[in-house]
């Protein structure tokens, strides 16, 4: 992977291959990288030479950490056009790879987090390793669960999807599988020689088949009553109040977790979540989309960026700083439609 394009494409037997190639910045994703992969996804989706399409990342360490959160930043805080133009066109791109007509095949190794999730989820299979850590983590930079999150989130099961969503909870591959977030397991050593079958295999469930490794049992499967209990509440509030009355060590942790966020994120992904499990995908990308042009101009997503990110001083001040300041007509305009919503 030593070529100095960002994202590679390649077209191997009956494969389009997409590799994202920015190892040193752990694969995220750029408004370029978004422009690239689209019209080539458009392209491969007509040509009868290629039957399916497998997206994998360069070096070790991430699939995608998510998006280029420090450019995000600096684009919103001089309202440039390149932050909503990010997002529309990241959305857009989300969308076209759910409704992609072929298989797409996401090999999962590594970090994979929020813009990554966007690049993967929505495929028809995803493929995690031991390596896989997935995680949501906006609420903790003032933003929200988005790229497809508000339809993926609400279809795990129970209420494991409110509990990723709100507290950015990183999880493994037997969590993940448990989630639905990945379909199928392979050992990282074995992705290579994955690869190669699925350019070559008529079957793509066979080839996956043959390399498959279950991993461990998944913690979260045994949490999922606590998780239940605690994240069906009506409210952010109802949520943390659930918590804060039960002295065990994983709810007390999972209370400070929450206390830490953007308390106006979190009443955003409470109910974006909620409408989500409503709504068809199309529907929940365009919700996104509104949430996120009044997240650019807000600002707790640049507090947040700074204090994680920028300074790295891990103190947000987050505006309002309680959940009881954030008033339900805050919330309210979060979700009023645009003048124009996104067009998919």
């Amino acid at each position: 992977m030593s070529g100095e394009a960002d994202v590679l494409f390649e077209e191997i037997g009956l494969a389009g291959v997409i590799t994202l190639n920015r190892p040193k910045a752990l694969n995220a994703l750029t408004l370029d990288m978004v422009r690239e992969i689209r019209p080539k996804l458009k392209a491969w989706a007509g040509d009868p030479r290629i039957a399916r399409v497998i997206i994998r990342a360069a070096g070790d360490r991430a699939f995608c950490a998510g998006g280029d959160i420090r450019a995000l930043h600096d684009w919103g805080r001089a309202r440039a056009p390149e932050f909503l133009d990010f997002y529309r066109e990241e959305y857009q791109l989300n969308a076209f790879i759910k409704h992609f007509p072929k298989p797409y095949i996401a090999l999962l190794d590594g970090i994979t987090m929020g813009g990554g999730v966007g690049l993967s989820v929505h495929g028809s299979h995803r493929v995690a390793t031991e390596r896989l850590t997935f995680a949501m983590p906006e609420t903790g930079i003032g933003l929200f669960p988005d790229v497809g999150g508000t339809y993926f989130l609400p279809r795990c099961p129970g209420a494991v999807g409110m509990y990723l969503g709100l507290t950015g909870a990183r999880i493994k591959a037997a969590d993940a599988l448990n989630a639905g977030i990945a379909t199928h397991a392979a050992a990282s050593a074995d992705l290579p020689a994955l690869l190669e079958r699925l350019t070559e295999a008529t079957d793509v469930e066979d080839a996956l088949a043959a390399y498959a490794r279950p991993p461990a049992e998944a913690p979260l499967a045994a949490m999922r009553d606590s998780i239940d209990r605690h994240f069906r509440g009506d409210s952010v509030e109802a949520i943390l109040a659930s918590l804060e009355s039960d002295p065990g060590e994983w709810a007390q942790q999972n209370a400070r977790a929450l206390r830490g966020k953007s308390p106006t994120s979190l009443k955003i992904a409470h109910r974006q979540l909620k409408e989500g499990a409503k709504l068809g995908f199309d529907d929940c990308m365009r919700l996104e989309y509104r949430l996120v042009n009044r997240v650019f101009e807000g600002h707790d997503f640049y507090e947040g960026v700074r204090a994680v990110i920028i300074d790295k001083d891990q103190e947000p001040k987050w505006q309002p700083a309680s959940l009881a300041e954030v008033s339900p007509a805050m919330v309210d305009a979060y979700f009023a439609p645009l003048p124009a919503e996104l067009p998919l």
